[in-house]
């Protein structure tokens, strides 16, 4: 008999929206009977340190990639709670882990601004290579889910496709570890 499947969700969220896709996504991971930590990657422990099978991150889209301060000092301009800006993004929370991820399994989202769903670079994408560089091995393509401005809200039907894409994460992280030795 396999083992339960055991995942972290961690995101940065700067509005809220990306941290509800992140519900949607954890919740989906549930459905597929898997257990399930969610955490802001500000609570999160370092990437080296997280304990779980299946590790999903997740951040908004700022400037085609992942934020940086100076961009998220922009979004507490826009309105974002202060302490969005204060602590590490996700791109310095991969960025402080080794160079040695053991091929341990990974999965990717971000939110991004509807108005130009297909960027030519996004947060997603930039996370992805940042992780397949440091061993991680990616179960599934990295996703995107729509906001419908800077501010959000997420477009209607959103949330049910993270919790469809998280279902989706956690078949193949399931399957991968099923074969692996």
């Amino acid at each position: 008999m396999a083992r339960q499947l055991h995942a972290a969700v961690i995101a940065e969220s700067m509005f809220g929206n990306t941290r509800s896709v992140a519900d949607g996504v954890a919740a989906g991971i549930e459905l597929e009977g898997a257990t399930v930590d969610l955490m802001s990657v500000a609570e999160a422990p370092p990437l080296d340190s997280v304990h779980a099978d299946l590790i999903v991150v997740g951040a908004p889209t700022h400037a085609f990639s992942l934020s940086r301060r100076p961009t998220r000092e922009d979004a507490v301009k826009q309105g974002a709670p202060a302490e969005a800006a204060g602590g590490p993004g996700l791109r310095e929370w991969i960025d402080a882990a080794s160079d040695d991820g053991g091929g341990r399994l990974v999965a990717v989202f971000d939110t991004r601004v509807a108005k130009i769903k297909h960027l030519p670079a996004n947060a997603a994408h930039r996370a992805h290579r940042m992780l397949e560089r440091r061993g991680y091995v990616s179960v599934v393509r990295p996703a995107g889910f729509l906001v419908a401005d800077v501010k959000g809200p997420l477009l209607p039907d959103q949330l049910e496709q993270a919790t469809a894409w998280g279902r989706t994460v956690a078949v193949a992280a399931q399957d991968r570890m099923a074969t692996s030795p």
